[in-house]
């Protein structure tokens, strides 16, 4: 009887397990609906675009510059080390730089800068449309 007990426990105990990686992984972004405006109370805004574009307007990417503005094209990357992200491919120079940017995807409607992964938030943007 004891070893019934202990093997109803241990499948318990598995499927318990199952259920909270499963509802963890029903949180996850979908790319396709990444493409809106996003923006905050400051008056930055950035556009993705459905077809690999991107623009953004008054955007503070980081602690020790203002607003910018710059374009290009974006990417959706889910690395299995790190939180998600939108790669900024930056073409028009915009930050003084051509090169990218990561905008972290904080949930399916809201993305934000944050250019040190230890330290604040440097912009919040919520989607609007």
């Amino acid at each position: 009887m004891t070893r019934k007990r202990a093997g109803g426990r241990w499948l318990f105990a598995v499927l318990a397990a199952s259920a909270v990686l499963v509802s963890g992984c029903s949180g996850s972004v979908d790319p396709k609906k990444l493409p809106g405006v996003y923006r905050n109370d400051e008056g930055g805004q950035i556009e993705l675009s459905a077809d690999g574009t991107f623009s953004a307007e008054r955007v503070t990417t980081n602690e020790s510059t203002g607003p910018v503005d710059f374009s290009g094209s974006w990417d959706y990357q889910d690395p299995d080390t790190s939180s998600d992200f939108v790669y900024l491919g930056v073409e028009d120079g915009g930050l003084g730089k051509t090169g990218g940017i990561q905008l972290y995807v904080d949930d399916q409607d809201t993305l934000y800068f944050q250019s040190d992964p230890d330290g604040p938030v440097t912009q919040k943007l919520n989607k609007t449309s």
